[in-house]
C-alpha cells in the first residue's frame, strides 16, 4: 500500500508491451460475441466434410449442381462416395430449418455448414448420388463380371459333355469295385474325393501308384481316351470365382439399373440417364441371361457327378478335377521315363562287351553309373605299380603281349645266357609267363 507499482510498470516496461489490458472489457467483448456463433454440425463431422471438401477442391455451388445434373466429369467416384457419408441426418435437417425460421445470417456460419445447408436442398439427394455411383461403376463391374460368368458355363458344360472323361472314371470305377469286392457289393458311383486317394494308393514294390497302372491301362486297351482333357475348358479360371458373390453383384447391378429407370421418369429431360438406359439396357440384360445360365449349368454338372451343389461351390469343384488332370498328365511322363530307361538297359546288356561303339543313352543313372566305372579304373591305374592294369577290348592290350611273346621267346632264369639254345621250329612254349589274364 505504500509503494506505488502503477509509476513502475510504466517507467520500465519493455517496447513491445503495449498499454495494460482492460481484462474485464475483453470479457465483456467475449461474453457479446458467444451467442452469435451457431453450429449445425458435431465437430468432428465437421472436420470430416471440411477434410473431404478440401479433396473434392471445388467450391460449393459447383459441387451441388454437378449432383443435380449427373455430371460425372466434374465429381470424381471416389469423391462421390466420400461425400456419400455425409448426407444430412434428421438431427442436422431440424436445426437447419431452425435456423431459416429465424432469418439468421449465413455468413457467421462455417463453410461447412453453408454446405450443409446448400447439400440438403437437393431433391432426392440420396437416390441422386446412389445414381451417380452406379453409372460410375456399372462398366468396370460388367466387364469384370462376364469372364467369370462366362468360365462357370463353359466349365460346367464340357465336364458334364465330355465323353472321355466319362469312361475314364468308369474304368477308375471298375477297379475300385474290384478291389472292395471281398468286403461289400458294387457300387454305382464314387465321391470325386475319391480321385485323390489314386496317388496314396501304392504297388507292393512301392514303385508306382494306382494312377500310373490305371494310366498304362488306358494307354494300352483305350488308347482313344488319352487326350480327355482336351474335351475340358477354363476349369482353372472358373475354380477362383466364387459363384454366389458374382450372383450378388448381378443382382445389385439390376437393382441399381431400376433406380436408375425410377429417376429418369421423375427427371425424363436428363440428357445423361437418357444416354446411359440406351447404350446400357441390353448389356443388364445379357448379365441376367449369363448369371441364370451358369447357376443352372453349375448345379447341372454337381449333380451329374453326384455332388450337393449347395455344399460344393466352385472353388472346391472343379480343383478336384484339376488335380485329378495334373496328376495323370505327371503319371504319363513317368512312365514315358520309365520305358526310355527300360529300353536303354537293354540296349546296354545286349551290346557286346568290346564293341568299340556304345551308344551314349543320356539317362541318370547309366550316366552315373559309367562315371563311377572310370573312376575305379583310375584309381587302379595308380594303385597297381608292377601289374599295370589290362582292358580286354577297344586298346588291343592282349594282342599286343601274345604277339611280343611270340617275337621274343620266353627264357628261363636259372641258365645263362650263354648256354641259351636256339628253340627248334614248331617247338611249343613250356613255361607260362607271370601274366594274370
Amino acid at each position: 500500500q505504500e509503494l506505488d507499482m502503477s509509476d513502475f510498470e510504466e517507467q520500465f516496461k519493455t517496447k513491445a508491451q503495449g498499454p495494460a489490458l482492460d481484462i474485464s472489457a475483453l470479457k465483456a467483448k467475449a461474453t457479446q460475441k458467444a451467442p452469435t456463433k451457431v453450429t449445425l454440425m458435431e465437430s468432428n463431422r465437421a472436420k470430416n466434410l471440411a477434410i473431404t471438401l478440401r479433396k473434392g477442391g471445388r467450391s460449393i455451388q459447383d459441387i451441388c449442381t454437378a449432383i443435380e445434373t449427373y455430371d460425372q466429369q466434374a465429381l470424381s467416384l471416389d469423391f462421390l462416395e466420400l461425400l456419400l457419408r455425409f448426407l444430412p441426418t434428421e438431427y442436422e435437417r431440424t436445426l437447419i430449418g431452425k435456423f431459416e425460421r429465424e432469418q439468421q445470417p449465413p455468413e457467421g456460419l462455417s463453410d461447412e455448414d453453408q454446405f450443409m445447408i446448400r447439400f440438403s436442398k437437393i431433391p432426392r439427394l440420396a437416390e441422386r448420388m446412389n445414381v451417380m455411383i452406379f453409372l460410375g461403376n456399372f462398366s468396370d463391374t460388367a466387364q469384370l463380371l462376364m469372364p467369370q460368368l462366362n468360365a462357370i458355363i463353359a466349365a460346367s458344360m464340357s465336364l458334364k459333355a465330355s465323353s472321355k472323361l466319362r469312361h475314364i472314371l468308369e474304368i477308375v470305377l471298375a477297379f475300385g469295385n474290384y478291389m472292395n469286392s471281398s468286403k461289400r457289393g458294387a457300387a454305382y458311383g464314387f465321391r470325386l474325393q475319391s480321385l485323390d486317394a489314386l496317388l496314396e494308393m501304392k504297388s507292393t514294390d512301392r514303385k508306382q501308384t494306382l494312377l500310373h497302372y490305371l494310366v498304362r491301362v488306358i494307354t494300352e486297351k483305350y488308347p482313344e481316351l488319352t487326350g480327355f482333357h482336351t474335351e475340358l475348358h477354363f476349369l482353372d479360371k472358373a475354380g477362383t470365382v466364387s459363384l454366389e458373390g458374382v450372383l450378388q453383384d448381378v443382382r445389385g447391378l439390376q437393382q441399381g439399373m431400376e433406380l436408375t429407370r425410377r429417376e429418369f421418369l421423375r427427371q425424363d429431360d436428363s440428357p445423361v440417364l437418357k444416354d446411359f438406359l440406351k447404350v446400357n439396357s441390353e448389356v443388364m440384360e445379357k448379365l441376367q441371361a449369363d448369371s441364370k445360365t451358369a447357376k443352372e449349368a453349375y448345379e447341372s454338372a454337381v449333380e451329374y457327378f453326384g455332388e450337393n451343389p449347395k455344399t460344393s461351390p466352385p472353388t472346391t469343384f472343379f480343383p478336384m478335377f484339376m488335380r485329378f488332370i495334373r496328376a495323370y498328365k505327371k503319371a504319363e511322363q513317368d512312365i514315358e521315363l520309365w520305358k526310355k530307361q527300360e529300353a536303354a538297359a537293354k540296349e546296354a546288356e545286349s551290346s557286346p562287351p568290346g564293341s568299340e561303339r556304345q551308344p551314349e543313352v543320356k539317362l541318370p543313372i547309366q550316366k552315373a553309373k559309367r562315371q563311377q566305372m572310370d573312376m575305379i579304373a583310375e584309381l587302379k591305374k595308380k594303385q597297381m605299380v608292377k601289374e599295370p592294369l589290362i582292358y580286354e577290348g577297344k586298346d588291343g592290350a592282349i594282342e599286343d603281349i601274345i604277339s611280343d611273346l611270340r617275337n621274343n621267346p620266353y627264357r628261363r632264369g636259372d641258365k645263362g645266357r650263354g648256354s641259351a639254345k636256339k628253340r627248334p621250329a614248331g617247338q611249343s612254349l613250356q613255361a607260362t609267363p607271370d601274366i594274370a589274364l
